[in-house]
């Protein structure tokens, strides 16, 4: 499937200049270095998988992280949900549907730790049963995990930039 932009915008996050587009697609871009890998987990109620990251200025967040070196993208965000929620799946579970596309409009500073063409992946792992309950490993910067309905989900992150990424697995 050829990637859709759904959306296209700045985050204060970033310092330098730059353009974030949300995309739909089954691949990563071309020339694009994936930083981080997150999953979208959705029960058999449509319910997603939160976590909450006990970090300044985060919060209630979908569970995922940076790869460690030589790390793929999905054995990264099955590591990062299992080591953040509890939810264990295998990599084959999950399903590449998207990301946040980073692109650097100006030269790359110096001091700036990430690529001047980044992407963040997203996948989606779909339960076949209800959620149960799950908790964070106790060496996780995550304090808890939850199971929401679309309305907890818009309630808890109304401004995550993901989150129309999420939404977008709901009409499916």
């Amino acid at each position: 499937m050829a990637a859709t932009v759904i959306k296209t915008l700045t985050v204060p996050w970033i310092r330098p200049e730059h353009r974030m587009e949300l995309l739909l697609g089954s691949e990563i871009p071309d020339g694009y270095e994936v930083t981080t890998a997150f999953v979208v987990a959705l029960d058999s109620a449509d319910r997603v998988l939160l976590t909450r990251v006990d970090l300044p200025g985060r919060g209630w967040e979908t569970p995922g992280g940076h790869l460690d070196p030589g790390e793929t993208p999905a054995l990264a965000a099955a590591r990062e949900l299992a080591e953040e929620t509890g939810l264990h799946v295998d990599v084959d579970q999950l399903t590449l549907f998207g990301g946040r596309r980073i692109t650097l409009l100006e030269p790359r500073p110096a001091d700036y730790r990430y690529p001047a063409r980044a992407f963040m992946a997203y996948f989606t792992v779909r339960l076949d049963h209800p959620g149960a309950p799950t908790a964070p490993h106790p060496d996780s910067e995550c304090g808890a995990a939850e199971w929401v309905d679309r309305a907890e989900l818009r309630r808890r992150c109304p401004t995550a930039t993901w989150l129309p990424l999420c939404e977008s697995l709901f009409d499916q």
